[in-house]
């Protein structure tokens, strides 16, 4: 398998005299680094400020010299890797030993540089523990976004085997940090917040599923008392990761406040000889004041990186909820012609299309069309969909595979298990060792083959069970770590054979949601729940990582299959409209009255998109739960769109004002009501704003301060405004 982690920086570094700490700065952040040891400590991560040489040399001396413990005197700032030897009494940052010896390094500074990156600048330090057998390179990065990325790189130099059992890095945040919020989940609930306050110890999030997980939080967040969207300094982390991690924040003797987050690894999983290497995933960490600020961080991070999807993200037409595995030609080609009326751009056929798969009990793993529903192979409907103007996608779970398969029949030790028994099911499913390389050969190969036959243009790569037991039954070792690697291997050798194709992270919904996918995949499908009301939540806070065009968001049926609640269809189309837009829903039951509905969403969202898929993101904090507002501003702020959604019955009789964020302060903008709407949003009734029948206008500084009159609405409506600069140019 091809490697999968290049070099990160150039060798042309410049040196750095450690004499003096290093001061980056980008996007409104500072972040002040000491790399005069060889595991460097950040002195100031937050506000961009000046900072001379004395105040440089007085932010390292107030961290130096500070009794922390009975007895032990060390520095009061943290550094990225937290060791014993410097120290450190919380969770360490490196544990290993060799066989059982030489399990505290102590590293000495072998070289420090600092480097220019295409998106920002990083300090890399260097050190040798000579005892132990062990080099360390460290990396902290400012990007041009304002994030922060840290990476590590240990190397044993030694004879014989260092075991490595765990590395997380770690960054700083100051004393105002009062509080954590970060997020649980389920399937069909992704991303639910919770809030604590920040206590002496750690709060620890593990994800042991050989996975992301549906539970998982996509950042852990530790700001000022009552922060939210708007206002309160707070500071973020996340491991771009996709199996098995550890995110904490913790609060130590001293005061000490560090947010933390690596690989956690199974016993026995790294295991280095000498001349190997280990290298962490990304932790990336966002300051911001209030969450919004921080989100933007990472959108404007994304939408740099090479390949990020193009503004113009094509309206999706999904067949699973339409038909289940209840596939035939007539019956998709019919959903398809009521697509392209409406104007979908892009038809993704799902499960169900492959050799033996009539359910979910067998056929996983035999990426083989099934000769007895499509004889003549998926050509006839590839040419339907594309002269109706679509282009074509294909649903793939490749890392899966069904105990009734052709697959596992002939390759049984291709599954990852722990010995001879298997683990426990999981959704009638065993998981393919991907690491082993012949397995490895067969996906590469038998993918490869249909996106040539078919052109396809799409694959939705789904995942639906977690890793239990996963050990590779010819080596006998644990095999997450190996798993993930070789995935992201495979996406990249697929991604150079077939350029241009597009690929969506899917697993049981949003159980694979970070950015370590994200550096090879285009969207992520949020959630199996298509439930308008479940959604607003999920994709509110699934922006806390993700820009709208990375979040797979669709229309279903009036209906919600998962939830089985009603909602109109607006409020259906408007939820979708805030993310990458599709439909799944079986349009062969829709009325004309419907269809026609659904087609002027579908044309505004194509109007729109350019917009929602490049402007920031804002979540306005609307005083009444019941209430949340959000929107999307262009970076030029000449134009926004805004949503105000009524989740629920509201404290008063009428929601009152909304502020409307991210606007211009001297800018003046006309407000505009988008009402494609043919049910009633409580219109015509006391207390509605004028702006509902004319526009209206009004200067972004008093729609920021003052804010504009609400809507009344019922439960489980939405109500979107548009608003434009009155001189765009």
């Amino acid at each position: 398998m091809p490697p999968t982690s290049p070099q990160l920086l150039p060798d042309d570094a410049e040196t750095l005299d450690v004499s003096v700490p290093v001061h980056l700065t980008a996007a409104g952040v500072s972040l002040v680094i000491d790399p005069s040891a060889a595991v460097p400590r950040i002195l100031y991560w937050g506000r961009e400020g000046e900072f001379a040489r004395d105040d440089l040399l007085a932010l390292r001396q107030d961290a130096e010299g500070i009794r922390i413990t009975e007895g032990v005197t060390a520095p009061l700032a943290a550094s990225v890797l937290g060791l014993p030897s410097a120290g450190w009494v919380g969770a360490p940052g490196l544990e290993g030993h060799r066989e059982g010896t030489r399990f505290s390094p102590l590293f000495e500074l072998a070289e420090a540089g600092l480097h220019a990156l295409p998106t920002g600048a990083a300090v890399r330090t260097a050190g040798v523990d000579s005892d132990a057998g062990l080099r360390l390179e460290i990396t902290i990065a400012l990007l041009e976004s304002g994030l922060v990325r840290l990476e590590a790189e240990l190397t044993s130099i030694a004879t014989g085997t260092y075991d490595l059992e765990g590395m997380r890095l770690s960054l700083p945040v100051p004393t105002e940090a009062q509080e954590v919020l970060d997020f649980a989940g389920r399937h069909l609930r992704e991303r639910s917040p919770q809030r604590s306050p920040f206590l002496v110890g750690s709060h620890l999030r593990e994800g042991r599923r050989g996975r992301t997980g549906s539970d998982a939080t996509p950042v852990l967040a530790a700001g000022e008392t009552g922060f939210g969207f708007g206002g309160g300094e707070v500071w973020t982390i996340h491991t771009a990761w996709s199996g098995n991690h550890t995110t904490s924040a913790d609060l130590g003797l001293g005061g000490v406040r560090v947010l933390s987050g690596g690989e956690l690894l199974l016993p026995g999983e790294v295991r280095l000889a000498e001349g190997e290497s280990y290298r962490t995933p990304y932790v990336y960490g966002s300051y911001g004041s209030g969450l919004d600020e921080a989100a933007q961080r990472f959108h404007r991070h994304l939408r740099s990186k090479p390949g990020a999807p193009a503004s113009s993200r094509p309206v999706v037409l999904n067949t699973w909820e339409a038909v289940y595995f209840r596939q035939d030609l007539a019956s998709l080609v019919a959903l398809a012609e009521r697509g392209a009326r409406v104007g979908a751009e892009r038809f993704v056929l799902d499960d169900g299309w492959f050799r033996g798969r009539r359910n979910d009990r067998a056929g996983l793993g035999d990426w083989q069309v099934d000769a007895g529903v499509w004889p003549d192979g998926l050509g006839p409907l590839v040419e339907k969909v594309r002269a109706l103007g679509m282009d074509f996608g294909l649903w793939f779970e490749p890392e899966m595979v069904n105990e009734d398969s052709d697959l596992a029949r002939a390759h049984p030790e291709w599954i990852l298990a722990p010995g001879e028994r298997l683990p426990l099911p999981g959704r009638n499913q065993q998981v393919l060792n991907v690491a082993n390389p012949e397995a490895y050969r067969y996906l590469l190969e038998s993918m490869s083959e249909l996106i040539e036959r078919y052109s396809i243009d799409y694959l939705k790569w789904d995942h639906n069970r977690d890793l239990l037991e996963p050990g590779d039954r010819v080596t006998g070792r644990p095999g997450v770590h190996r798993q993930t690697r070789a995935v992201y291997a495979l996406i990249d050798e697929l991604r150079a054979r077939h350029p241009g194709i597009e690929i969506e992270s899917c697993s049981s919904g949003g159980g694979r949601v970070d950015l370590g996918i994200l550096e090879r995949t285009d969207r992520v499908w949020a959630s199996d729940c298509i439930d308008a009301l479940e959604r607003q939540q999920i994709q509110r806070w699934t922006g806390q990582l993700l820009p709208p065009e990375y979040v797979g968001s669709h229309v279903g049926s009036p209906v919600a299959h998962t939830t089985k609640r009603r909602h109109t269809l607006a409020f259906r189309a408007a939820t979708a409209l805030f993310g990458h837009f599709g439909i799944e829903w079986d349009l062969r039951d829709a009325s004309d009255e419907e269809l026609e509905e659904l087609a002027a969403w579908v044309e505004l969202y194509k109007s729109e998109r350019a917009l929602l898929h490049s402007g920031r993101t804002w979540r306005a904090d609307h005083p009444d739960p019941a209430y949340w507002v959000h929107g999307v501003v262009s970076e030029s702020a000449d134009r926004a769109l805004f949503a105000f959604v009524a989740t629920g019955t509201g404290v008063a009789a009428h929601p009152g004002k909304v502020r409307l964020p991210g606007l211009r302060d001297d800018q003046r903008y006309r407000l505009e009501a988008v009402d494609l709407c043919r049910e009633s949003l409580m219109k015509g009734g006391a207390g509605q704003p004028g702006w509902t029948a004319s526009p209206q206008w009004l200067h972004g500084g008093t729609l920021t301060r003052a804010g504009t009159q609400a809507p009344r609405l019922y439960p489980e409506q939405a109500f979107l405004l548009r608003l434009v600069a009155d001189d765009p140019s």
